[in-house]
C-alpha cells in the first residue's frame, strides 16, 4: 500500500464535502485530514491549526511568495485558501493517506500535482435550489454572502466532469456508503 496517496474531496460550499470527509475519517484510520490554510476569520468554534490554519492575509502572502502551498487559491477578494507543503509530508512521513476537504479549484489543482496517486471525488447536490436551501439553514452567514457562494457553485458545477468520480449528494447515507466503498477501493488498489 502506498503511503503517498490522496483523496480529494470538492464540492460547492453546502453540498456536504465536510460531513463526507468526517465520515470517511471516522471509517478508515489509513485516512489523516489535511488542514488547509485560509485569511478568514474562524466562525464560532472552529480551531487554528484543527479546521484550518488561520493566517492574515499578509502573513498568507508571504507564505505565496516563499512557495509555501501545494495549491492555493483567491476564492474571494482577500480571502485566501491554500494548502501548506509542509503539512502534507508530515503526514505522509507518518505513513498516511491524505484527505483533502478543498473547493473545486483546489481540487483540481491538487488532482493535477497528484496524478495516478490521487482520487478526486465531487459531492454534486441535488440542485442549485437545494444548496440554496442547505446554505440558509447552516445561518452562518448573510444573503449576499450567500448569493456569492451560489453565483460560484453555478460555476463549480461546471468543472464535475473533470474529476475521477461524481457522488450525487441527495441521501447523504447512500452518499456516504458510495464514498466510502470507492475510497477504499483506491487506497487497497
Amino acid at each position: 500500500m502506498s503511503c503517498k496517496k490522496a483523496i480529494i474531496v470538492s464540492a460547492p460550499s453546502g453540498a456536504g464535502k465536510t460531513t463526507i470527509v468526517r465520515y470517511l475519517l471516522s471509517q478508515i484510520s489509513q485516512l489523516s485530514f489535511s488542514v488547509s490554510a485560509c485569511s478568514r476569520p474562524p466562525r464560532p468554534n472552529e480551531k487554528h491549526g484543527e479546521n484550518y490554519y488561520f493566517l492574515s492575509i499578509p502573513d498568507f502572502k508571504r507564505r505565496i511568495e516563499n512557495n509555501d502551498f501545494l495549491e492555493w487559491e483567491e476564492v474571494y477578494q482577500n480571502m485566501f485558501y491554500g494548502t501548506l507543503k509542509d503539512d502534507v509530508e508530515r503526514l505522509w512521513s507518518l505513513g498516511k493517506t491524505i484527505i483533502f476537504d478543498v473547493d473545486v479549484k483546489g481540487g483540481l489543482s491538487l488532482k493535477t500535482h497528484f496524478g495516478k496517486d490521487g482520487l478526486a471525488m465531487f459531492i454534486s447536490p441535488p440542485s442549485l435550489e437545494s444548496l440554496s436551501e442547505r446554505l440558509r439553514l447552516r445561518a452562518t452567514e448573510s444573503d449576499e454572502s450567500i448569493q456569492k457562494r451560489l453565483d460560484k457553485a453555478e460555476k463549480e458545477m461546471t468543472y464535475k466532469s473533470q474529476f475521477d468520480v461524481i457522488l450525487l449528494n441527495d441521501d447523504l447515507k447512500q452518499c456516504k456508503e458510495e464514498a466510502l466503498t470507492v475510497v477504499n477501493r483506491f487506497i487497497e488498489g
